[in-house]
């Protein structure tokens, strides 16, 4: 009878772990941020933490894609989303006074540490007034308090 229960509590931690195979556990993450410009200028890595909700972490296409705001003078097309396999990828691209495009790509590797990149791009009648890439790691620390 032990033998069985102890094989049914096995099978019931693999089943949550799988469960949580394409997610990330709520709670207080510490995130580095590398930040490289196209002119080759990297400033120190920022170090920052951040609180993530049940909610939060349940919709990470949502939490880790950018909110389009109002933008003045430009349009943006709808952000296109894809997440599968605990890959998020998406892009963001607005036109008109200043033209942005956006593009993220995620990869939600255990439920305590994720990795991503975003590359950000813009430019004013021609003129390249943005062009960097972040680099982001992201571990869990502990519940949020």
């Amino acid at each position: 009878m032990k033998g069985r229960v102890a094989i049914a509590a096995a099978l019931l931690a693999c089943a949550a772990a799988a469960a949580r195979a394409d997610g990330i556990e709520p709670g207080l993450w510490k995130v580095i941020t590398r930040t490289e410009s196209a002119g080759g200028v990297s400033p120190p890595p920022h170090e920052s933490t951040k609180c993530l909700t049940p909610e939060q972490t349940a919709d990470l296409a949502t939490t880790f894609a950018p909110v389009t705001a109002g933008t003045i003078n430009s349009v943006c097309a709808p952000i296109e989303r894809s997440f599968a396999d605990g890959k998020l990828t998406w892009r963001l691209t607005c036109k008109g006074q200043l033209d942005v495009e956006l593009s993220g790509d995620f990869t939600f590797d255990t439920p305590h540490h994720y990795s991503g990149t975003i590359r950000t791009k813009a430019s004013m009648a021609g003129q390249v007034v943005a062009d960097s890439q972040n680099t982001l790691e992201g571990q869990w620390v502990s519940a949020c308090q």
